[in-house]
């Protein structure tokens, strides 16, 4: 890149060079012949003033021989009808008729004229300059050899290769300190990059006085905080994967074996009493439908985290709903003697049924569960701002400051001993964290230990359309 960028810049300074050598020479040549033909001129004026047209101006003119003569250059007096006077250089009597030279036409319209052409007699290239005297009208001309600035050249070579040496060399000591403030973060850039090797290092860079090579650190720290993040939360998932693995493998293992011991029992005829056979019986049906129910919510967990997977939404009437699981649990909150309070106005929302049911059933059934004998719980189910705000709220044994952060965790137990008790796969609240994010909503939590738990759950759910209305179902 260093070597790349010296070419192209040296490339650069040539063609500026070059360019203003052009230009200089034009500028110059252009300069010189005004100041050539404003001199030739002011000559012609002069000579005009002391002309005396009275007389026989071609022996006036024979007497400025030598003087007009110097330098190869040539006076001409020239009448209005382009016969040649008098000459500095030749015989008049030898000469053509100059009417329609360039500089004379330009002299007889304007009163001056100007003309550079090759003189085939001189064998050289010459400035003509013209002047029509406004006391006679004879047509003054002046000759003189004129190259431009190409006699000047040989002088001003030196000095012009002088400068550009100069120039050059200047300019490759600047763009060397250029090239090398440039270089110099990107190789920094890239040298600290290099020091990533599968490590996630915090990475570190000096300012740069270039705004550009700046923005390329910034990003390229910014890209390595944010695989640093997505690495850690890939460990964290391998984790949280790990740990639901090894939490459902036990969960349904315990199952299992109970399932197993009670058949050998029952198959071996070790148990011989029909009451004790119809209990084994119970209890491996029981444990049958505890396998089926852990299933179903992992099943349920692994639907709703692969979101590409397509759910069904149909008008749901949220009064229905709730009264519906009231009825469920109402024989399970009479036993414990749990009193059940439900308010809900007609609210009809666009949703999927079964996801919604799962909310409502695992915040109630927690609050049954979780409460005390004569313990209350409150749902009160209400829209505010186009959302459907879910309340559950209980005044039973609530859960400790340092859990509150953990209680969305599959398989996460507050009282592992109460739980097991209580049954329950430990997968609710998880499902339910679930289903909120689902639909973009959130959830928040406030409990004190023996003074109760209240779950506030907010979805921003669209209504169900208005001609859905005769379609709508739970």
């Amino acid at each position: 890149m260093r070597k790349a960028i010296l070419i192209k810049f040296v490339q650069v300074l040539l063609a500026a060079l070059v360019l203003n050598s052009v230009i200089f020479y034009v500028a110059s040549s252009s300069m010189m012949l005004r100041t050539v033909r404003s001199d030739m001129l002011y000559t012609l004026q002069s000579i005009d003033c002391i002309l005396d047209y009275s007389g026989k101006v071609s022996d006036q003119v024979r007497e400025m021989k030598d003087a007009a003569g110097r330098n190869e250059s040539r006076l001409t007096l020239i009448a209005s009808d382009g016969t040649v006077l008098a000459d500095t250089g030749a015989e008049e009597s030898e000469m053509d008729n100059h009417l329609e030279r360039e500089e004379v036409v330009m002299a007889m319209e304007e009163g001056e004229g100007y003309s550079t052409r090759y003189s085939s007699t001189v064998k050289r290239t010459m400035l003509y300059v013209a002047y029509r005297s406004p006391e006679s009208g004879i047509i003054l001309r002046l000759s003189v050899p004129f190259s431009g600035m190409r006699e000047y050249l040989p002088m001003l070579l030196p000095a012009a290769w002088l400068s550009f040496a100069v120039a050059v060399l200047v300019s490759l000591s600047v763009t060397d300190r250029f090239v090398s403030s440039v270089t110099k973060p990107i190789q920094d850039l890239s040298n600290e990059m290099m020091k990533v090797r599968g490590d996630c290092i915090d990475l570190h860079f000096e300012p740069s006085p270039y705004p550009e090579i700046n923005i390329i650190g910034s990003t390229t720290v910014k890209m390595s905080n944010n695989v640093k993040e997505y690495l850690g939360q890939i460990e964290k998932e391998k984790k949280i994967r790990q740990e639901f693995f090894s939490n459902a493998s036990h969960e349904l293992k315990t199952p299992i074996t109970s399932i197993q011991g009670y058949a050998e029992l029952l198959e071996n005829d070790i148990v011989t009493d029909p009451a004790m056979q119809k209990d084994f019986i119970r209890r491996i049906k029981k444990e049958a439908v505890h396998m089926t129910s852990l299933i179903n919510d992992i099943l349920m967990i692994s639907k709703l985290e692969a979101k590409e997977a397509e759910v069904p939404f149909t008008p749901v009437r949220m009064a229905v709903l709730l009264e519906d699981i009231r009825g469920s649990l109402e024989p399970v909150a009479a036993n414990l003697g749990i009193f059940l309070h439900t308010d809900c106005p007609p609210i009809r929302i666009y949703a999927n049924p079964q996801q919604i049911r799962e909310l409502l059933m695992n915040l109630m059934s927690n609050a049954i569960k979780y409460n005390r004998p004569g313990g209350q719980v409150w749902v009160t189910v209400r829209e505010e701002d186009g959302h459907m705000i879910i309340n559950v709220r209980d005044n039973g044994v609530g859960i400790p400051e340092d859990s509150l952060d953990r209680i969305f965790e599959r398989f996460y137990r507050v009282d592992k001993g109460r739980s097991k008790k209580q049954g329950g796969t430990g997968l609710g609240l998880s499902i339910v964290k679930h289903i909120v994010n689902f639909y973009h909503g959130t959830i928040q939590v406030h409990s004190k230990v023996d003074e109760g738990s209240e779950f506030m759950v907010s979805l921003p759910v669209r209504k169900a359309d208005e001609e859905d209305e005769d379609d709508l179902n739970l």
